[in-house]
């Protein structure tokens, strides 16, 4: 048996030389003046002679080489190869430092990219880079718990981006939800999921509309001037015509930055698409005017895919920003109207004004409606109806823009 002086003592010869312990360790001596302590062993199943490497002196002191032998030893005793398990245990830990949490992240907003709006994808990006991987997009996925990722999120927290904290969280979800299908962590493995609940909930907020009696302005006079100033704008033929036709159709704005021309049929006055939020068809009758709009921009644009394309390229379509950059413009700020609260104010005029059914109103904002038996509506449910009421909404607005009666019919009352 060795003792710790002779470990220390031994010095280097012109060829390497054995030192032996018991039970199969001895020290390996080289010319260089390395001492490296070694492990032979018979494999359990072939019988064949391996060596086993237990680390270098000094670092690994004579007790310690023993200590790993006898841990080596133990392994055979179970008929382990202490060899292919530390190169198991090798390659599993490199798979868990190459899957990192932005590394399997990145994976999937690349594969995303295709099938979501450049916006989204933009979006995700970011929350990405900026929110998440600051903090944990380090640390293999398989690690990562719901304190640190809760820990990630709190810090968004802190500069008051209350619901892009929400999103991180969602989109932390979605990552690991990816990472168990693709086998990088257990199955349903999601510490996102645990955090329901956990952040500071966002105040409720609806899209800032010109017509808003819940914030005090219900002066169909203010429709008025936002129509006049719709038709005044001096934009780009594109931008006119978007303009012109959202408060008309009152679709969501993604929905009409991204229409494209082989979704409507000008004849029959209908425009027909895949809602956005309920993935459900869904059918726009068009007014008169929506299609006299729509016929003096085809020259324009008919001749490609997207109804309102980009000024950087028609293969894609316009800016998500267009419309609210041209309200701005306009003079109408944030908190007095959006591309969005064209859908805020055709609901609350339709109901409150011209007293159209809220069934009739909330099927053509392509709402998740259902009938009194839970039945959803399919989507040419209340369609003649529809038509007529959005014929109506047109000659409203046109009344409104050229200085008519600006309310035909009785307010409801309260």
């Amino acid at each position: 048996m060795l003792t710790p002086s002779t470990v220390q003592n031994a010095k280097p010869q012109a060829k390497p030389y054995k030192l032996h312990d018991e039970r199969g360790l001895f020290l390996l001596v080289t010319p260089a003046g390395g001492k490296l302590w070694r492990f032979k062993y018979r494999r359990p199943i072939t019988k064949g002679e391996n060596l086993l490497a237990l680390g270098a002196f000094p670092d690994v002191k004579l007790k310690q080489a023993r200590e790993k032998r006898d841990e080596a030893r133990a392994l055979l005793a179970e008929g382990i190869d202490p060899s292919e398990k530390r190169k198991a245990h090798a390659a599993a830990t490199l798979e868990r430092m190459e899957n990192t949490f932005a590394a399997v992240a990145d994976e999937l907003l690349r594969m995303r990219a295709g099938k979501l709006a450049k916006g989204t994808a933009v979006r995700e990006r970011r929350l990405l880079e900026s929110d998440l991987a600051p903090h944990i997009g380090s640390r293999p996925i398989a690690d990562v718990t719901a304190p640190e990722l809760l820990a990630a999120l709190r810090k968004v927290e802190a500069r008051g981006a209350i619901e892009t904290a929400h999103r991180a969280r969602m989109l932390a979800g979605q990552v690991f939800k990816y990472a168990s299908a693709t086998g990088r962590v257990p199955t349903n493995y999601n510490p996102a999921t645990d955090l329901v609940g956990a952040l500071v909930q966002p105040q409720a907020r609806n899209f800032a509309t010109v017509y808003d009696p819940k914030q005090g302005r219900d002066d169909l006079e203010s429709v008025a001037e936002l129509v006049r100033a719709l038709h005044g704008y001096q934009g780009t033929a594109v931008v006119q015509a978007a303009l012109k036709l959202a408060p008309l159709v009152f679709a969501r704005p993604g929905e009409l930055r991204n229409a494209r021309w082989s979704d409507f049929d000008l004849d029959s006055g209908e425009w027909r698409y895949i809602a956005s939020k309920t993935k459900q068809p869904h059918i726009v009758p068009l007014s008169t005017q929506a299609v006299a709009i729509l016929r003096e921009l085809h020259p324009l644009t008919g001749r490609g895919d997207y109804v309102f394309p980009s000024a950087r390229g028609r293969g894609r379509p316009m800016s998500e920003n267009a419309v609210n950059a041209a309200l701005r413009y306009m003079g109408f700020d944030g908190d007095t109207m959006t591309g969005h609260g064209f859908r805020a104010m055709a609901r609350t005029v339709l109901d409150e004004v011209l007293n159209f059914r809220p069934d009739y109103i909330e099927h053509q904002l392509a709402h998740a409606v259902k009938d009194a038996n839970g039945t959803a509506y399919n989507r040419t449910a209340h369609l003649p109806e529809r038509r007529k009421m959005m014929q109506a909404w047109a000659d409203y607005l046109d009344g409104l823009r050229t200085g008519g009666n600006v309310v035909p019919m009785r307010r409801k009352a309260g």
